[in-house]
């Protein structure tokens, strides 16, 4: 009854509620001692710095894996991931359905479309668990939450390779040059389908037909320059009214949209207004779009910043020159970099921090301008970025799916088969947040969110509050519980075909023998050293009370996991 009374007492809304964070317990040596052939040892200094890393640029390492980094070092680490070749994610659902085909699992014969319209999320969640491309996986998450398609779009939900190929351009690109991205992006059948510039055709007025303005209006709002003019930093430039400097208007979307026109879906047999109804026809939405000429707006187009893109050109011309426009835009590097350094480090990065950033994607470091990897390494290792207990104003919540996905990760999700089928719905069920699956194309949250009280009232911002309510809370913790205690996480839609895989405990119930060695290894693991007195305190105290060794590291993988040490990265 008194671990009952504990685990009541600490929890506020189903969050473990705890005092001020204090840094590391202890500098000496840890883990593994003797280290790799060479006797290379690693201090718990250097474990939490390599913890820190895995936190920001996977979705979640076991300690094995950040004794790895540490050991190798871990700007090395990163460059030997950067060369890793990307795990794509349509190969998955091209073996499903040839499994299914051949009469593997008789369970949907019934209904085969059964199967087909969740193979996006099977394959999602079997990539992420699995891929070595660590961070190539997770950098392509973040780009998801920038150039937002959705499976909630019934089409895209249906069709079996649409979410996937989506997610493969953003694998393909995540360590390569924005422009390529953004071009990339565009010609997406799925992102022609989601924002309707799939089939947009030129102006026919006798016919009531004009250019579908969706694609242009939120490539320069969202996926590009942001609706206000940017200083390096990030701030936005005033006019001499102290307003606002706009950074297009209504006849600036009008032109846009004459860009892209003539676009249609690829593949054998392809005509001007195909459509995507075959649910098996994985072309239609593999390929890139492709131009059609005779629907394509003639004549030239007057782009942002004085650019007239002239008449005469090929359709895909006007395509490249939109891009490019784009892409030069002084916006582009303050804009984007910021929205990569919240989604992977803190939601309030100071105006220098994304300087220097917008720096490193303009080019100045001397790599070409947008090259991915000279950005992502200055978002990693930037001083802000890097120094454990940082300022006030430094930190983030972290989004349900990533807690999720990162306590799999962590602690050995496994199954006999290696598959890891999971559609997800109780995860988005529960928390309000399923990857690919925001409920507009303004992602599941506002960048520049800031919850009423402390937050707002010190002018910072916490994006991923919007969906933290008292039930997503309770979901997230209920999510947890069921991993830990009932060891699943529904990692399966039917069963059979699909076995459930189980939680790996058995190096936490051995530590578990010393409450204060597994306390230390979980700080590690998941709070890189900033596990709180408060916390750590709580944590022993049920522990103490608590003999069996597998419940002891049930009982402190849970808590500390549904603690604001774990669920606020600061």
């Amino acid at each position: 009854m008194r671990v009952l009374h504990l685990l009541k007492h600490l929890c506020v809304g189903g969050v473990l509620v705890t005092g001020a964070v204090v840094n590391g317990i202890g500098d000496g040596d840890i883990g593994g001692g003797s280290g790799d052939d060479f006797g290379v040892t690693v201090t718990k200094a250097e474990l939490n710095e390599a913890s820190r890393l895995a936190s920001q640029a996977t979705f979640g390492l076991t300690y094995e894996s950040i004794e790895e980094i540490a050991k190798t070092g871990r700007n090395r680490w990163f460059e030997q991931q950067l060369e890793i070749s990307p795990t794509f994610h349509t190969p998955i659902a091209r073996d499903l359905i040839t499994r299914q085909d051949a009469g593997e699992w008789e369970e949907f014969d019934d209904n085969p479309f059964l199967l087909r319209n969740v193979i996006g999320r099977f394959a999602w969640w079997q990539q992420t668990m699995t891929a070595e491309d660590v961070v190539r996986q997770r950098v392509a998450y973040a780009l998801s939450q920038f150039f937002v398609v959705s499976d909630r779009v019934g089409v895209l939900r249906n069709n079996p390779y649409s979410m996937t190929s989506f997610y493969d351009v953003l694998l393909d690109n995540a360590f390569g040059n924005f422009r390529d991205l953004l071009k990339d992006v565009t010609l997406s059948p799925a992102m022609g389908l989601y924002l309707s510039h799939a089939n947009n055709s030129k102006a026919i007025p006798e016919r009531n037909i004009f250019p579908d303005q969706n694609f242009a209006r939120e490539v320069m709002q969202l996926f590009s320059i942001g609706l206000y003019e940017l200083n390096l930093d990030g701030s936005v430039k005033l006019d001499s009214d102290g307003l606002p400097i706009p950074t297009y208007d209504n006849n600036d979307i009008q032109e846009m949209a004459k860009v892209f026109t003539g676009l249609t879906y690829a593949g054998p047999g392809n005509y001007w207004g195909r459509n995507y109804f075959h649910h098996a026809d994985e072309s239609v939405f593999s390929l890139p779009m492709i131009m059609y000429e005779n629907y394509h707006e003639e004549g030239e187009k007057k782009l942002l910043n004085g650019v007239v893109v002239p008449a005469g050109q090929s359709g895909m011309q006007d395509i490249e020159a939109a891009i490019d426009n784009l892409f030069y835009h002084p916006n582009v590097g303050p804009f984007f970099c910021k929205h990569l350094i919240q989604r992977l480090v803190t939601s309030n990065p100071s105006p220098a921090y994304i300087e220097r950033v917008a720096r490193a994607f303009n080019g100045e470091s001397g790599s070409p301008r947008g090259d991915m990897k000279t950005v992502l390494k200055a978002i990693l290792f930037d001083p802000e970025a890097e120094l454990l207990g940082n300022t006030a104003t430094f930190g983030r919540l972290k989004e349900p799916a990533v807690r999720i996905v990162a306590l799999a990760r962590i602690f050995n999700y496994t199954s006999d088969s290696g598959e890891y089928y999971n559609t997800g719905y109780r995860l988005e069920y529960m928390t309000g947040q399923h990857p690919l699956s925001a409920p507009s194309v303004f992602n599941f949250y506002q960048p520049n969110y800031s919850p009423i009280g402390e937050i707002s009232a010190n002018q910072m911002v916490a994006p991923e509050f919007q969906i933290t309510n008292a039930t997503t809370v309770i979901g997230v913790t209920n999510q947890v519980g069921l991993a830990i205690f009932y060891e699943n996480l529904a990692f399966h839609t039917w069963n059979p075909p699909f076995e459930t895989p189980r939680i790996n405990l058995i190096d936490y119930e051995e530590l578990a023998a010393d409450p204060e060695a597994l306390v230390d290894r979980l700080d590690i693991v998941l709070t890189q050293g900033k596990l709180s007195r408060p916390t750590r305190d709580i944590v022993m105290d049920v522990l103490d009370r608590v003999d069996s060794r597998r419940e002891r590291a049930m009982l402190a993988i849970y808590l500390i996991l549904i603690s604001s040490d774990y669920s606020i990265e600061d």
